[in-house]
């Protein structure tokens, strides 16, 4: 179980901050079991209620300072995703984002941004299907990022680019 106050990834919403861990007074909801209340981090205005057993979502910690810095420092040999068949790379995408694992989702930006790269080489437009996935993993890996190492959303990219060169 988490702590009150302390942040979590829950399933494809993305971090939340666990605002109270209750019993709620919801007519037709059992009175002995124990419910986070979230407030999503990056999607304001929703508010979530949500068994502390939830089997059905992905609820994990967010990732430590040090586990950050050392998956930003793996970037370079996490290998991408070739899959040339582009209904099993979207399937391959889609899990990707639903395991809600920052490597999972560097393996989509990494792929998703060197076919982007080709296409534009031979004079094509990207896919809205490398673009909708590349945006997600971004999100969800900026915020994620953003959370552990204390710094705003918008200068996670700079941060990586800058750990990165001094590689």
């Amino acid at each position: 179980m988490f702590e009150k106050g302390g942040y979590i990834v829950y399933g494809t919403t993305g971090v939340c901050e666990i605002e109270d861990i209750t019993s709620p007074n919801i007519e037709g909801v059992s009175s002995d079991r124990l419910y986070y209340v979230l407030n999503p981090c990056f999607k304001k205005g929703n508010r979530i209620f949500t068994p502390v057993d939830n089997e059905k979502v992905v609820i994990r910690a967010v990732m430590t300072e040090e586990e950050a810095a050392s998956l930003v420092d793996e970037i370079p040999s996490i290998e991408e995703l070739w899959e040339k068949d582009d209904k099993l790379r979207e399937l391959r995408y889609k899990e990707g984002i639903r395991s809600c694992n920052p490597r999972d989702w560097i393996q989509i930006l990494k792929t998703s941004y060197l076919r982007q790269q080709q296409r534009k080489a031979m004079g094509k437009k990207a896919t809205t299907v490398d673009e909708r996935y590349f945006k997600a993993a971004e999100d969800h890996l900026y915020a994620e990022l953003s959370i552990a190492l204390g710094m705003p959303k918008e200068d996670v990219k700079d941060y990586i680019e800058e750990r990165l060169k001094k590689r």
